[in-house]
């Protein structure tokens, strides 16, 4: 029997109750802080953590509660988190561009937003490549705004946790960005319960059922697809269960 347990968060300007078993805590989560702890303090160095995931799968809930575990417990060095989103190219950008696919089919970007194509991988690369040496100011990707905020967050923590959709994406200039980091953590997930998180997400904002399996056919499922199967392999792999917990693969 698993035993769950509730924690409160802002994730995204939103209030969210995240749900974790004990023994996710006690098996997974803990054991790999104190993991990236001791790579840490061998090293004498700071640290960088990537966490890829497809949608839905609830990454930025994950690394709010491992930024928290990390504080609660005096023997870890505390994790800072941010996210790969603040790097999407400039809503102007985007809308004044276009993307060619695979087959030859030239899209607006627009159309396609939150596709790897989207974002600026060489600007990421140039800013983790920044942060070995130095501290630096992030941006952050505006919900209200639809755009980038460029200098947000002073990253100046000893072990940084980023998290993003495309971080061991092996395609174009992304197949270079995962020799960047120390660590790498990829979170799988069967596509039908993507699909089901997904629908009910946009549903929840407005969107009839109609209209959210019709995004979900033309972005998001796109979105999961390539993420599940362009994903590069991890240092450490987990998979979300249909209860929201997580296994280790």
């Amino acid at each position: 029997m698993k035993h769950w347990k509730e924690f409160q968060f802002d994730v995204n300007g939103l209030d969210i109750t995240a749900r974790f078993t004990q023994e996710n805590i006690d098996d997974i989560f803990l054991p790999l802080l104190r993991n990236l702890t001791d790579r840490y303090r061998e090293k004498e160095e700071r640290q960088i953590v990537f966490l890829a995931a497809p949608p839905a799968v609830g990454k930025s809930t994950l690394v709010n509660f491992l930024t928290w575990l990390s504080r609660e417990h005096e023997e870890l060095q505390e994790i800072q988190a941010v996210g790969l989103d603040g790097f999407h190219y400039h809503q102007d950008y985007i809308l004044s561009h276009t993307v060619t696919q695979k087959d030859g089919t030239v899209l607006p970007m627009k159309s396609v937003k939150g596709s790897p194509e989207t974002y600026d991988a060489a600007r990421f690369a140039k800013k983790i490549v920044a942060l070995r040496k130095e501290n630096v100011m992030w941006p952050i990707y505006s919900r209200k705004l639809h755009d980038v905020v460029e200098d947000q967050i002073l990253v100046d923590g000893s072990i940084i946790l980023v998290e993003g959709n495309w971080l061991l994406f092996g395609e174009g200039e992304w197949n270079r960005i995962k020799d960047l980091c120390d660590y790498s953590i990829f979170i799988s997930a069967r596509e039908e319960m993507l699909k089901d998180r997904l629908i009910d997400r946009k549903m929840k904002g407005g969107l009839t059922r109609e209209e959210a399996e019709a995004f979900y056919l033309t972005g998001d499922g796109v979105n999961v697809r390539r993420t599940l199967a362009g994903s590069q392999k991890a240092d450490f792999t987990l998979e979300l269960t249909a209860d929201g917990d997580f296994e280790k693969k």
